[in-house]
């Protein structure tokens, strides 16, 4: 069985989907932001459930679309734990498996293009990033690179898997779709036949510029490619948006909601606001995950039902992916829909944070009428 190889033009970037065969359930490898809805596709067409996103490292050059398949598809994100993506579920550690349906992927740390980077094991295949390409392999200049480490990743960790394992790289930059360790223990110009001060020479000779995206998107990539836009006292309080009426401050929102002007939606599941908090006087209202957001037909009648003539209807989520989705929806039925910005989590230094389980609260005011 081979992965499903999708690719990234713009990043040169391949994204794999891996699933079982049984139960659908699948896993995907270095999504990318802008080709969220070819993957949302590809899981429709070949009718998957998304169990898990997964990094290899902290990407410099595309932002990562894990967040947004996470909420979209009702999938967990994974992350090397020494990338510092603290928003990942989970954070994987050299040996870790990750179970999908009947299957499952062996996780190796492979530090030296970035100190966290991971290669994944699946079958008689193995998704090694950045750090072994075909016929190269990651730099190693800037994110905590290591030609050491990288060196030793390849020729003690990577090479050690039987020769027919399949290399399938997270770049190609002149077509090529795979390899295999054999080819690249023999061919590799910058590892084979090299010893190790031979591989430090190289990569320390090789002067590669920035990535165009970097100061971008490693901050992006951190918080698994959800940036939220509210930003203190100065936030934008209210901003246009398509498909939807616009993207309002959360203290705006409090102020339509407090006037009696608007109704808030929280459309997180029941699970969610039993777990991590609820939001006072909110009516709930889920949004339907997956397998699609048009046929959402519960969500439709629910909120019809909740928005009176002439009031604005302000939608809540978790960090705003799905309250986008449904203030477009809720547009589309008629209603003068708002997303809030930021989300349920967004940064307590700014000006909507949670409680410890006792609800959403503004700064220094609870959201709560009366």
């Amino acid at each position: 069985m081979q992965p499903i190889q999708l690719f990234d033009p713009a990043s040169s970037t391949y994204t794999y989907v891996l699933f079982d065969e049984a139960t659908r359930d699948a896993l995907i490898i270095d999504p990318v932001d802008n080709q969220l809805e070819r993957d949302l596709n590809v899981l429709r067409q070949y009718g998957l459930k998304l169990a898990w996103t997964v990094e290899t490292h902290a990407h410099a050059d595309h932002i990562t679309s894990a967040g947004q398949l996470a909420e979209h598809a009702g999938a967990k994100t994974a992350a090397p734990a020494g990338c510092g993506i603290t928003t990942a579920a989970v954070q994987l550690a050299d040996g870790d498996v990750l179970p999908f349906g009947g299957e499952h992927i062996k996780v190796l740390h492979t530090p030296g293009h970035t100190a966290g980077s991971m290669s994944f094991v699946w079958r008689t295949h193995v998704f090694t990033g950045d750090t072994l390409l075909i016929h190269g392999c990651g730099r190693t200049d800037f994110q905590s690179g290591s030609a050491e480490a990288l060196y030793h990743s390849i020729t003690q960790v990577l090479f050690k898997l039987p020769d027919t394992t399949t290399v399938w790289p997270g770049h190609d930059y002149q077509g090529r779709t795979h390899s295999s360790i054999a080819a690249e223990k023999s061919g590799n110009p910058r590892v084979a036949d090299k010893t190790e001060q031979e591989f430090i020479t190289i990569m320390e000779s090789l002067n590669l510029p920035k990535p165009q995206r970097m100061d971008e998107a490693v901050p992006a990539n951190l918080t698994s490619g959800v940036r939220h836009d509210a930003g203190g006292a100065g936030a934008i309080e209210l901003r246009a948006a398509a498909g939807y009426a616009g993207d309002v401050s959360p203290a705006l929102a409090c102020a339509w909601w407090q006037a009696r002007d608007a109704v808030l939606v929280d459309v997180r599941t029941d699970a969610e606001r039993e777990w991590v908090g609820f939001v006072p006087g909110a009516v709930a209202i889920a949004w339907k995950q997956w397998p699609g957001m048009a046929l959402n037909a519960s969500f439709d009648a629910s909120v019809q039902a909740a928005v009176p003539a002439g009031k604005k209807l302000v939608l809540l989520c978790r960090s705003g992916v799905r309250s986008v989705a449904a203030a477009k929806r809720a547009t589309e039925l008629g209603l003068e829909a708002y997303n809030i910005l930021e989300g349920f989590e967004g940064d307590p230094d700014t000006e909507a944070h949670r409680g410890n389980r006792g609800g959403w609260r503004m700064r220094g005011l609870p959201w709560r009428q009366g």
